[in-house]
């Protein structure tokens, strides 16, 4: 998923299911009860203290439509106001949401039968029924709705045949076949293509959400543009958002599980700037906002001080189709070899975000029962001033040029962006004699160029969806829905191809770290840090999350002491 904004290290399984949403096998271990505590956290004591929160958040929604929807921003909200089958814990992983228990699931693990809750319901009190989940995962997959995230829906039993349809007509018969159904009001089945181990966890993800036939239909087009134009049936309504400064969010009455939500009110205000934010947070108009640099100096060994470790990548993304330059291997090479990434965490970020060594975030499970990372060992080539000036030169020589022209590198316009613009243009620059141009962009526009192929080279993150490799590794084959650099190597597509079929879990681990070498010698991204992010948060705010992935906190369990 794509993260939120550009803060400190990269942050790369977190998205869906970097850290645990996805760690379950088939028949996975309860990790909570049905009543849908989060573990190991109890209801809070009452308290007479008003239950409302006010939080900084530094990007603005793009959409809070779930079909739609691809980044980390978008989805920290609609899974405040809304809710899956299953919701993760402060360990990330599943527990029962608006689904009565776990699922049922077939000895051949491809067929999955959940009951959902007598009582869940819609917001506005309308029973959650079966058909709301068969009735979103058609319409995500319907390629007219043009969903990035359709592919992961396609894991479903015919999916890919709904991605795949050319007419009105044909859609409509690959949905009629696709392999989920209401049984009755109350009960779901899910038939997969192929067994999917952490499927459970995936069925947390916002993509797997429910979502109200009548409403995405009254509202067409802005559907989840505002928010008197979305729905859900989660802990909190959406009852405001004034673009670009505020979003509210009040307690759901209504919500199956009313009785656990403690919190009222929270108010989400959008501060890019960080002395804004801690100037806020210090005068009591925040409780929760993130930090960097010398303000952690402020806060270290304070009560207030909150890191959030992620499984977040950051990485520059190159258009390869478009640029002749940047199609040129050594070109790719120079400009990732020439950036001192050590020296852009501890300068640019110091927030405790890592270097990265590859593409797949330190900490993201093998699938095989050890840490990726430390299985494939370093990757990524190390920094060289002097090898990236020859790769660079090589290049220009067989571009049959003697200078790249100043191609433009978008970001978000967040002040930590903006810092990372100015250090790489100045690494590159130094160290290639190679100008670029910052194009610092609101994080909404940012999104939307880069998901249209419009750029030239983009700074971007993206956080896992589930906890294994493959929510990076198959970002990248050739024609992916977020392979937006047009990056392409037939030998890493069959690398990738043979680990999504894979069900010797050692083998299929080898295949994608093979393929990771691949992508990383062919520079196709340059990553830059796994991201680790460092919050400030009121001593008095308690069972406030921080998740290592997915959202960027979760509300359900909030209180004020």
């Amino acid at each position: 998923m794509k993260a939120t904004k550009w803060v400190s290290t990269a942050v790369a399984l977190t998205l869906m299911g970097s850290v645990a949403i996805g760690c379950a096998k088939s028949g996975e271990t309860p990790t909570a009860s049905p009543a849908g505590d989060a573990k190991g956290t109890a209801a809070p004591a009452a308290s007479n203290k008003p239950q409302e929160i006010k939080i900084n958040f530094s990007a603005e929604p793009p959409v809070l439509d779930n079909s739609k929807s691809t980044a980390n921003a978008a989805f920290t909200m609609i899974n405040a106001f809304n809710e899956g089958l299953y919701r993760e814990d402060k360990d990330g992983k599943p527990t029962p949401g608006l689904a009565k228990d776990f699922p049922k699931i077939s000895a051949d693990g491809l067929t999955y039968t959940i009951d959902i809750r007598d009582n869940a319901t819609w917001s506005d009190g309308q029973p959650v029924k079966a058909q709301d989940f068969v009735y979103s995962f058609k319409r995500t997959l319907d390629p007219a709705t043009k969903a990035q995230y359709s592919f992961i829906v396609a894991w479903i039993k015919g999916g890919e045949a709904v991605t795949k349809a050319k007419t009105p007509e044909d859609v409509k018969k690959a949905q009629d076949a696709l392999g989920v159904k209401a049984i009755s009001d109350k009960q779901l089945e899910i038939k997969l293509e192929k067994p999917v181990a952490f499927f459970t966890g995936l069925l947390a993800f916002p993509v797997f959400f429910p979502q109200r036939e009548d409403i995405v239909t009254k509202y067409g087009d802005k559907y989840g543009a505002d928010a008197d134009k979305v729905i859900g049936a989660g802990p909190f309504k959406l009852t405001k958002w004034e673009h670009e400064q505020t979003l509210e969010l009040v307690k759901n009455d209504k919500y199956w599980d009313a009785a656990n939500v403690k919190l009222t009110k929270a108010t989400v205000n959008i501060v890019k700037d960080t002395n804004t934010g801690l100037n806020l947070y210090e005068t009591d108009a925040a409780d929760l906002t993130e930090i960097k640099g010398d303000q952690l100096k402020l806060y270290a060994g304070k009560p207030d001080s909150t890191p959030k470790r992620e499984l977040t990548n950051a990485y520059v993304m190159y258009q390869t189709k478009k640029v002749p330059a940047l199609a040129n291997k050594k070109i790719r090479q120079a400009l990732g070899m020439a950036i001192d990434r050590q020296a852009f965490v501890d300068t640019v970020l110091a927030n405790g975000s890592v270097a990265s060594t590859g593409l797949v975030p330190a900490g993201t499970a093998d699938g095989a029962g050890g840490d990726f990372r430390k299985s494939a060992g370093e990757t990524q080539p190390k920094f060289d001033a002097a090898k990236a000036k020859q790769l660079f030169d090589e290049g220009l020589k067989e571009l049959g040029v003697t200078a790249l022209p100043k191609l433009k590198i978008n970001a978000d316009d967040t002040e930590t962006a903006k810092k990372s613009l100015e250090f790489i243009l100045a690494q590159w620059k130094q160290n290639l004699g190679f100008e670029a141009v910052a194009n610092p962009l609101p994080h909404a526009l940012r999104i939307e160029l880069s998901s249209k192929k419009d750029f030239e080279m983009v700074l971007s993150l993206w956080g896992a969806d589930y906890n294994d490799p493959m929510t990076f590794i198959d970002m990248w084959v050739t024609g992916g829905e977020f392979d937006e650099g047009d990056y392409s190597n037939p030998q890493y597509d069959a690398l990738v191809k043979q680990a999504q079929t894979e069900t010797d879990a050692s083998k299929r681990a080898k295949a994608m770290i093979e393929a990771e070498k691949i992508l990383m010698d062919d520079q196709g991204i340059t990553p830059l840090y796994f991201r680790t992010r460092a919050y400030v948060k009121k001593p008095n705010i308690e069972g406030l999350l921080l998740p290592s992935f997915g959202k960027e906190w979760e509300l359900k369990w909030t209180s004020v002491k």
